[in-house]
């Protein structure tokens, strides 16, 4: 199977129009509160406006208020939203659009088991190297190899960079990998160079797999 690649964090359009060229099939845009890389109303027309048809554009939150959910939908018109905090099942699903939950793994692998539970609405989980209540792509990796089954398509994060890529996708076998700090240059302005090698070490990795 192919691993699926979701660049997040993007705040300018020309990395954007890069990720699409380099096939990504997600683009995560931040509106959590706390994040470096927060988008401000200015920045989301020209970049929604730089995604073409057939990529998934993916809103991401971090215990928000509801309308601030709303305001982002309309503006950007995600297909998918994604929640990082502490938000239930409930609130998550009551927008109308998939949703893909964050969860923690600094601590081990005792919340994915609880999450399978908790939110039984989610289309897919996303794994993240912090803490419990942390902010995520703060470039903090976990043991791959503790990743019990979810039930969904699980989405790999947490200090993945090109030069770990292919090893997270070995040891763990996702359905996705997600990236942000690591292929920046500081937080929000990726590094066109690392990006084409992140995803080059992914397509890599896919191939030797099926040797």
């Amino acid at each position: 199977m192919r691993t699926r690649i979701k660049f997040c964090g993007l705040t300018r359009p020309g990395d954007v129009r890069l990720a699409v060229e380099l096939g990504v099939d997600a683009l995560g845009f931040v509106f959590a509160t706390a994040s470096p890389r927060r988008l401000v109303p200015e920045q989301v027309e020209s970049l929604r406006q730089a995604v073409p048809p057939l990529v998934d554009v993916v809103a991401l939150f971090m215990d928000n208020p509801g309308s601030d959910v709303v305001a982002a939908i309309r503006v950007l018109r995600p297909s998918v939203l994604q929640f990082h905090g502490g938000e239930d099942d409930a609130f998550c699903r009551s927008f109308g659009l998939p949703f893909i939950k964050t969860v923690a793994m600094g601590q081990g692998a005792a919340d994915a088991v609880l999450a399978r539970k908790r939110y039984p609405s989610a289309s897919a989980f996303l794994l993240d190297g912090h803490g419990p209540g942390q902010p995520g792509g703060r470039g903090e990796s976990f043991d791959w190899n503790i990743i019990p089954p979810l039930g969904r398509p699980v989405f790999l994060a947490g200090g993945l960079a090109p030069g770990n890529v292919g090893q997270a996708i070995r040891a763990a076998n996702p359905y996705a990998v997600d990236v942000s700090s690591g292929i920046e240059s500081v937080p929000g302005t990726k590094d066109g160079e690392k990006m084409q090698q992140f995803v080059d070490e992914v397509r890599r990795a896919d191939r030797n797999a099926q040797q």
